[in-house]
């Protein structure tokens, strides 16, 4: 069988469902349109065949004679280019009457139940090419992250930022409390790291003078999953020269803000079961206000975990006092955050890069903030001093020993960049499949990500 091999000039099938709505039904508009897509619809009636036919735009009915193009082989599946008039039929259905039908691919495999799709949850993130064929959310959870992605382009390049590239192979992993992926480079001779983070890389820029930067980066992080976890994901980081982090806080909560209204069309939505409205102003509390409200906050370790094992909480993973403070925000404060939130003010020990707050030296300026429990957002007022800096890398050596496996690395390089100078910046990272997850309304990171990591078949 010889097929078509290209098809130029059609129509998009939204636009075309538009132009047959505005009929009157019965109705027939005098232009001739051109449409290509998948049949994933068929109703035969005697001398009229009623198709259904898909493209990313939409789905529109095809009303085909059979005994004017002759006979109609086809099936569920198959690829078809037609031409025909936009029309609505006399039970107000917006169609296109077929004058010609070409076939562009044939199906070989049947697809699954056109009406249910796949309901197998792991089919559906192992085929996502069904998923995504057979369940119209699917593509318009594409189609939104993508429009999102591009809003967020043009907020931030339209503010004077530039958009970079920094290595993902990394001699040395740095920017986040993580495990990493561990390689072997045979050029270099030596292992090497996917990156957890872009953050000190960018910040190398702001030392050279580039004093606006971002980017939207894949990062990777040899952990376990979970509804908001992913080993592989996306990530957007920006820094500003001359900011700190309560510019950050403002930048953030735009960002976030505009992102909607391009992809919704407005700022409410409805993420693990609530209600929330992302417009600014956001709520903002204090790190160890929170911690305080709830009894459990201490600077005494032994006192902490007494606290928290008073509440049923096991710490038996917890070997350091910055692991517990982290436990009790993430048991008692984070997931009782629903409306977005600016969680401010964080112990030193738990924020290697950020400047210490004016008025308490055991704090500095960081922020995360929460949406429905989860974090989607981290930030600070990012530390400029060199001579601090390394004083920090060695704070955080300390937590490695002490059994923190997650603990900050060093990174000689990073502190020779700032001893020539780097001006006061604020810098956030935003994890853009989490955004995907609030603006799209899903519970889990899977239903985002087009191609999530899975265990392999038993």
């Amino acid at each position: 069988m010889s097929l078509a091999k290209r098809f130029p000039d059609r129509d998009e099938i939204a636009v075309v469902r538009a132009e047959a709505e505005a009929l009157e039904p019965d109705a027939e508009a005098p232009t001739t349109r051109r449409l290509a897509g998948r049949v994933l619809g068929r109703r035969d009636m005697g001398k009229l065949m009623f198709l259904d036919l898909v493209d990313r735009s939409g789905r529109i009915q095809l009303l085909v004679r059979p005994d004017e193009l002759g006979e109609v082989d086809l099936d569920l599946g198959d690829i078809v280019v037609v031409e025909g008039k936009p029309t609505k039929s006399r039970r107000g259905e917006p169609s296109l009457a077929v004058k010609s039908l070409q076939l562009l691919a044939k199906i070989r495999t049947p697809l699954p139940d056109t009406f249910h799709g796949i309901t197998d949850v792991e089919q559906r993130y192992r085929r996502r090419y069904l998923d995504l064929l057979m369940n119209e959310q699917s593509r318009g959870d594409a189609i939104l992250r993508a429009r999102m992605v591009a809003a967020i382009r043009a907020y931030l390049d339209g503010d004077g930022f530039v958009e970079v590239e920094t290595p993902i192979l990394q001699p040395r992993y740095g920017g986040g409390f993580a495990a990493p992926f561990v390689t072997h480079s045979e050029y270099l001779d030596q292992d090497v790291y996917l990156r957890v983070a872009d953050e000190l890389y960018l910040k190398r820029l702001i030392v050279g003078g580039l004093e606006k930067v971002y980017e939207l980066a894949k990062d990777f992080r040899n952990e376990n999953v979970s509804y908001k976890h992913s080993p592989e994901f996306t990530q957007l980081e920006w820094y500003e020269a001359y900011a700190d982090y309560r510019d950050t806080m403002e930048r953030t909560e735009t960002l976030v803000e505009r992102a909607a209204q391009a992809t919704l069309g407005g700022t409410k939505v409805t993420f693990r079961g609530h209600d929330v409205d992302l417009a600014r102003p956001w709520q903002r509390v204090r790190f160890v206000d929170a911690l305080e409200e709830k009894g459990v906050w201490s600077r005494d370790p032994d006192e902490l975990r007494a606290k928290l094992i008073a509440a049923d909480v096991d710490t038996t993973q917890d070997r350091t006092w910055a692991q517990l403070v982290d436990h009790a925000y993430s048991h008692f404060i984070e997931p009782e955050l629903i409306h977005p939130t600016i969680v401010h003010d964080w112990p030193i020990e738990m924020s290697p890069f950020a400047r210490k707050t004016d008025d308490d030296p055991s704090l500095v300026e960081r922020f995360e903030c929460v949406i429905s429990g989860m974090e989607l957002a981290n930030a600070f007022s990012e530390l400029n001093d060199s001579e601090e800096q390394a004083e920090r890398f060695a704070m955080q050596a300390v937590e490695r020993e002490a059994g923190d496996v997650t603990a900050e690395e060093g990174d000689p390089d990073y502190v020779e960049a700032m001893t020539y100078g780097m001006p006061p910046n604020g810098g956030c990272g935003i994890g853009i499949d989490r955004l995907a997850m609030v603006l799209a309304g899903r519970d889990t990171i899977r239903d985002v990500i087009l191609f999530p990591a899975l265990r392999g078949r038993a």
